[in-house]
Parts: C-alpha cells; sequence; structure tokens
C-alpha cells in the first residue's frame, strides 16, 4: 500500500500541466487575430494591431486573408491584451505559419503580407469648443483604444502639423461659412458661439475674416500632405477643402459670413489645378442651402436606409498594394450613411484619383483616394457609418453595439496605412 501523501500526485500532475502548456507555447509561435466574420470585434483588433507595434512586437498585415488578418509575432502581452479587449485571435505553430505564408506569397493567390513598422502620431483636426455633434474618427479611435491629439487653427498656423504622420478633417468648413448653418441655427447658442470662437481665432492669428484663415489653414494641410503627410477626410471636410483652394483670392463667402459680398465672377475664377480630388464643380452660392457646390449628391440622390449601399473594389493585393490596404473588410458591400456631403459626383473626380468605393446604382463615389506630391489622402462620404442620418444634437454613437462595423473599419484601415513598410506605390 502506498501511504505517500495524495497532493504529491497532485503537484506532480500539475508540474506536468505546466510543462505541456510551455511545450505547446514555444511551439506556438504567432498570434493570428482573424479579420473575417467570425472575429468578435474587428474595431478593438486595430487597436491590438497599434499597440502591439508600440511594443515593438512583430505585426504583419495579411492582405485578403481571412478578411485582412494581422499576423503578431507571440508575446503573453500581446495574447493577454488580445482577452482583456475582447479580441478573437489563434495560436498559430510555425509550421501552419508557414504554410499560410506560402499560400499568401503564391502569385496566383490575390493575398500579400505588408511589415507594419511603425505607430503613426494621429492628429485629429477638431474645434475645441464643443458642437452639437460626434466625430466618427475620434469616436473609433477612442473605442479602438489608439492614442490621437486634437490640434485646430492655432495649431496648424504655428507649422505643428510637422509633428505628425496622419491628419483627420471631420464636419468642416474651409471656406469660412459657419458650415451654412446659419438659415437654421443662426439664433442658436452654440452658432454664435462657433461664431465668435472662429472670429477671435482669425484676429489672434492675423487675419481679416475667417475665410481667408480657413483658407490658409487649407493650404497648409496641403503642404503638410505633399511633403509626405497621410491625410483623411470625411463628411464636409472633403468638398470644402478643395472649394477653399480653388478659390484662393476669391470672395464666395456672403455677407452674413464675412460682412461684405461674394465676388459676382467666383465660379469663373475658380482655379481647379489647386484642388487635390475635384475638378469643373459648379458653386453653390445661395447661402441658405446647406450645400457648398454640386460636389455632393445629398441633395438628388434617390435611397434610403433601406436601400442605400455602396460596393468595394477588388483590386490586385501584389500590385495595388495602397487600395487593397484602404479596403480590406469582412463585407465587399457596405450600408450607406449621409451627412452634409454624403457622396460624390462621379464626372467630377480628377483621373488621377483612384475610386476605392462607389454606389453604381447612383453614380456617386463614396470612397476614394490620390497622392499629392510625396504624401497621400483619402476621402470618404458621410458623417457617421452607424448612424445614417445624424441630426445635430443626436447622442454619440455607442460602438460597443456596433463592434464588427465594416464601414468604421474602413476608417482604421487609413489609421494602420502609414505604418506599413512598403512604400506606397501608384496603382
Amino acid at each position: 500500500m502506498d501511504y505517500r501523501p495524495k497532493h504529491m500526485d497532485l503537484k506532480k500532475y500539475f508540474l506536468l500541466f505546466i510543462l505541456v502548456s510551455a511545450t505547446v507555447v514555444a511551439r506556438a509561435s504567432s498570434i493570428l487575430i482573424f479579420m473575417d466574420e467570425g472575429q468578435k470585434n474587428h474595431l478593438k483588433a486595430y487597436g491590438i494591431a497599434y499597440w502591439s507595434i508600440k511594443q515593438q512586437a512583430e505585426v504583419d498585415w495579411l492582405l485578403n486573408y481571412r478578411g485582412g488578418s494581422f499576423l503578431i509575432r507571440y508575446q503573453k502581452n500581446v495574447e493577454d491584451e488580445c482577452k482583456i479587449r475582447g479580441v478573437s485571435y489563434e495560436i498559430v505553430a510555425d509550421g501552419k505559419v508557414s504554410a499560410m505564408l506560402n499560400e499568401i506569397s503564391n502569385p496566383d493567390v490575390n493575398m500579400e503580407m505588408v511589415k507594419l513598422e511603425k505607430t503613426p502620431k494621429i492628429a485629429v483636426y477638431s474645434p475645441k469648443s464643443k458642437l452639437p455633434w460626434d466625430d466618427a474618427v475620434t469616436l473609433v479611435l477612442t473605442y479602438a483604444e489608439i492614442p490621437y491629439d486634437i490640434i485646430y487653427d492655432d495649431e496648424v498656423l504655428k507649422d505643428k502639423l510637422a509633428n505628425y504622420d496622419w491628419l483627420h478633417l471631420h464636419h468642416e468648413d474651409f471656406t469660412g461659412q459657419y458650415g451654412r448653418f446659419w438659415a437654421s441655427f443662426r439664433n442658436t447658442t452654440w452658432y454664435r458661439e462657433d461664431v465668435k470662437y472662429q472670429e477671435d481665432a482669425a484676429k489672434r492669428n492675423g487675419f481679416k475674416k475667417v475665410s481667408e484663415m480657413k483658407l490658409a489653414v487649407a493650404k497648409r494641410i496641403k503642404e503638410f500632405c505633399a511633403g509626405g503627410g497621410f491625410l483623411f477626410a470625411m463628411c464636409s471636410g472633403t468638398d470644402s477643402f478643395d472649394i477653399a483652394l480653388a478659390a484662393d483670392g476669391i470672395d464666395i463667402a456672403e455677407s452674413m459670413f464675412d460682412g461684405d459680398g461674394t465676388d459676382a465672377n467666383a465660379q469663373a475664377k475658380l482655379n481647379f489645378n489647386n484642388t487635390v480630388a475635384f475638378k469643373d464643380f459648379k458653386l453653390d452660392m445661395n447661402p441658405e442651402r446647406y450645400e457648398f457646390s454640386d460636389i455632393d449628391v445629398t441633395l438628388t440622390r434617390n435611397f434610403n436606409a433601406s436601400n442605400d449601399y455602396f460596393t468595394l473594389f477588388d483590386f490586385s493585393a501584389k500590385w495595388d498594394l495602397v487600395p487593397t490596404m484602404l479596403t480590406q473588410d469582412h463585407d465587399r458591400v457596405i450600408k450607406g450613411f449621409m451627412g452634409q456631403t454624403t457622396a460624390f459626383k462621379k464626372s467630377l473626380i480628377k483621373p488621377s484619383v483612384t475610386i476605392l468605393g462607389e454606389n453604381k446604382g447612383g453614380n456617386e463615389v463614396r470612397y476614394l483616394h490620390g497622392e499629392i506630391g510625396k504624401g497621400q489622402f483619402t476621402f470618404y462620404g458621410g458623417h457617421d457609418p452607424e448612424d445614417y442620418q445624424h441630426q445635430v444634437n443626436d447622442p454619440p454613437t455607442d460602438l460597443s453595439l456596433h463592434p464588427n462595423s465594416a464601414g468604421y473599419r474602413l476608417i482604421l484601415n487609413n489609421v494602420l496605412f502609414p505604418a506599413a513598410k512598403k512604400k506606397p506605390q501608384k496603382t
């Protein structure tokens, strides 16, 4: 009969379990964060990728592999972080990793691997005053736990953009017309406070008019991009940016915005050589309309929440690397959503610009990409991918209710884009 205490057997089994577990981890050399329909939280997965790069882990973006997955060299702290943030993952042994990479490298397969080497320094161009709407990019950056700084006109005019790799513009009006909110909201407290804030900023920076300050800011942003920066814009931050650049030196703001009338020949004087994405557009000079030009199709489209969708284009991962990165998603058909600028008239897009997503039935472009000098820009129509028609004073979207948002994923593709090692290529 064995009179040894039973706890000795338990200790032996426990040590055996630890040994087996250590052997499994040693053989399981990578963490695969898959991004297909099986992922529990697509949005936070981008935050894990960003965080892992910052921890100096080896991170690869597997383009078109299971929805654009992330492969991270095994580190226990990365696995722990996945568990904490609720991100789905698999532990993958060396042999399986080799098989995956062989599949991806096959020239007959539309996949590619991109090494993510640096965490881009992110800035969001946004007023310091509180306005009655939210910014989809700051919402998703916060939810994904990706750090960013808020900057505005003062910082841009003081050349603070040099400190950043990536800049976002959202619901902004670079024409100096206060978003064309005059007709509906001129008597509200928030509108009056915003006008005062902008006028004070213009005076502080040596400008007589807000429109002059906004033009100077737009030109600095264009220079930032041309010098190698990455520019991402949504909603009215897209078309108003190009309109301001085209109207350099031309008064297109009516008296209620800047104290004097517009140039009667403003349309004929527009210089489309100054713009980055759009050409041949016609200004809307009526100050009571919630539009700047015919670039945006909001007022002429015939869609509603039930039938509004756009399709992402398929690109060659091995040849068209940049647009492939920007269109990684687990869905190719994305729910549409409105904004002050909802979508772009296709005929007004410059031929040098790459269309990433469009609604073919409406002949409208929702998502586009282009180059300026050494830098690149992406414009994304609409205000909030999970709020079809976001209104002034509506509450912010709770992204914990939309962790698998295909529309929000497109924003985060742009956030990680500057982290890629490979030099962006022309399509």
